[in-house]
């Protein structure tokens, strides 16, 4: 839970807000969101030039909305189980 002084500077929490109220009732919305989200970062690499090898680390991390995005994902998971 936040609280009032870190939701003041947070810019983004009305999105955060908006994506955590969504809810999914519907099996093409939630296949849609499942498709639409991965499941993986897809930006992790390791890129090899002759001996040396290079890692770039997941991006998702660095995505301020990446726990809200998956968190949406799981939901949409969750229905398509369910039904």
């Amino acid at each position: 839970m936040t609280n009032f002084t870190q939701t003041q500077h947070d810019l983004l929490y009305p999105i955060r807000q908006w994506l955590e109220a969504i809810e999914i009732h519907d099996t093409k919305l939630a296949q849609f969101l499942c498709k639409l989200i991965p499941s993986q970062c897809p930006f992790e690499r390791n890129i090899i030039f002759g001996r040396k090898q290079i890692h770039i680390p997941p991006m998702c991390k660095l995505n301020p909305l990446y726990d809200e995005l998956v968190g949406l994902r799981f939901k949409a998971m969750c229905f398509l189980a369910e039904n």
